[in-house]
């Protein structure tokens, strides 16, 4: 049995990690698309590593696009095996899929205008919404905390990993010349104090793990909650200088905590009387769908429910839908928050607000996750005057903030937890991924510590027998 790893390696986005079987048959964990690459990130999502036409099946640990962003173009490119996912992975990947297409499409589309002028090839999109469609209907549902036989000596487990609706640890069975090992992929590890969802479960013991490491130098900040912080945002920009302040926030995951958390003050007879806009019709979508999942969400939530049908709404919230009343906001002078999607401001509507907003003293933007050290949310947390978005360059007037305590992906501590349930003596390798380089070799040292014999940190496309 031997491991590839075609992504997610020595940066964070990108998942892909190929399994190869004595028997030749071929295992694909995760086929996500690179983001926040810079000018790398093009190549990066148009190269494989790998021939696609002879994978044998898919395995998804979640929605998100940095993990399931590619599999249009798999297909596209010859890949015709089963896809498994849990019931909720499927239905939003369903959506996101459909959108990101969208996106290709689009942006082809507009880069095309400018290419066809200049008499010089025109660009190809990565995929279709028609791939995405053609995609979907390879998807094969697998429930949590049963294997799965999928086909003789290869059985999949999935357990809860708590990181979004849906999301899991993906655990293998494979039988080979009649001696059984386990591998485990953590995928994106959530937190074990997460507003919304389940803690990741306990899993059995395996022999190999490769285990996501995003954030493996870092501690969240527990000692200021996110709310108190979302609130203090608040009242700097939209009372005290009456401007608008807009959140990036990732469609699938983050926009529901911040919903929930205004929810909570709103509750708490504490949100400022203000409109509150979600400017995505991805992250309206993606918020009806997590609602069907109740059976995920933690204690708290499932009391609040008792009192509150809806934990994601409170007054004073607005969704917009199209185009015309996204535009629009950018004429409103009166203070409001705009929450929208992507989270790195990589892409989508909230580059916009971004651009028509950022010049402006009086308001500000909030990042709330992980960015990518090439993408828009993190240079314009760099400490620089200017940034360049669609070409052009923008003095950076606002204010610029960000909320660490609400991750949605584990810090050591947590990621520490999830392996607590493993004897270290036992598992022969484990490989840290997802991650930038100088954060893993601090986590390295870290699970050395704690007894794993043999840690190691890929290459991308680097390849090593297992057994």
């Amino acid at each position: 049995m031997k491991i590839a790893f075609h992504g997610a390696a020595r940066t964070v986005t990108g998942s892909k990690h190929l399994l190869t079987l004595k028997s030749g048959r071929k295992i694909l964990l995760d086929c996500g698309m690179f983001q926040g690459m810079g000018s790398q990130t093009a190549a990066l999502n148009s190269n494989w590593g790998f021939d696609p036409t002879i994978v044998d099946y898919l395995v998804l640990s979640h929605a998100h696009i940095d993990h399931s962003g590619l599999i249009p173009k798999l297909v596209r490119d010859g890949f015709h095996g089963k896809i498994f996912a849990t019931p909720a992975t499927k239905e939003l990947t369903g959506v996101l899929l459909e959108d990101s297409a969208k996106i290709q499409e689009d942006d082809v589309k507009y880069a095309n205008k400018r290419r066809a002028a200049q008499n010089l090839p025109l660009f190809e999109p990565l995929y279709t919404k028609a791939d995405a469609e053609q995609a979907m209907g390879l998807f094969n549902e697998v429930p949590y905390d049963n294997w799965f036989r999928i086909e003789d000596g290869i059985e999949l487990l999935y357990t809860d990993a708590g990181h979004i609706i849906g999301s899991a640890a993906v655990h293998l069975r494979i039988t080979e010349n009649g001696i059984t090992e386990q591998l485990t992929f953590s995928g994106d590890v959530g937190r074990y104090r997460d507003m919304i969802l389940r803690s990741p479960a306990e899993f059995p013991q395996a022999d190999y793990i490769i285990i996501e490491s995003t954030y493996g130098n870092t501690l969240h900040d527990l000692h200021k909650p996110a709310f108190n912080e979302l609130l203090e945002w608040i009242t700097k920009i939209c009372i005290q200088n009456r401007g608008k302040l807009i959140i990036p926030a990732f469609s699938v995951g983050r926009t529901q905590e911040i919903l929930f958390a205004l929810n909570q003050l709103e509750l708490e007879r504490r949100l400022p009387d203000l409109d509150y806009f979600v400017d995505s019709p991805l992250s309206i979508e993606a918020t009806e769908i997590v609602k069907k999942y109740p059976a995920s969400f933690n204690k708290n939530i499932q009391r609040i429910l008792q009192t509150d049908s809806d934990p994601f709404g409170f007054r004073g919230l607005k969704y917009i839908k199209n185009v015309e009343e996204s535009k629009a906001l950018n004429f409103r002078n009166e203070p409001c928050v705009i929450i929208s999607a992507s989270g790195m401001a990589e892409a989508g509507r909230v580059k916009h607000h971004i651009s028509n907003n950022l010049e402006n003293s009086r308001n500000g933007i909030l990042m709330t996750g992980y960015c990518e050290p090439s993408s828009l949310g993190a240079r314009l947390q760099s400490g620089k005057k200017e940034v360049s978005i669609f070409g052009i360059s923008h003095e950076i007037h606002a204010s610029i903030g960000a909320i660490r305590s609400m991750s949605a992906h584990g810090d050591y501590e947590d990621l520490s937890q999830f392996l607590a349930c493993q004897d270290a003596a036992k598992v022969k390798m484990l490989f840290l991924v997802h991650g930038e380089y100088n954060v893993q070799e601090d986590f390295k040292e870290r699970l050395l510590r704690k007894g794993f014999k043999d840690v190691m940190i890929p290459e991308q496309h680097y390849e090593t027998g297992l057994s």
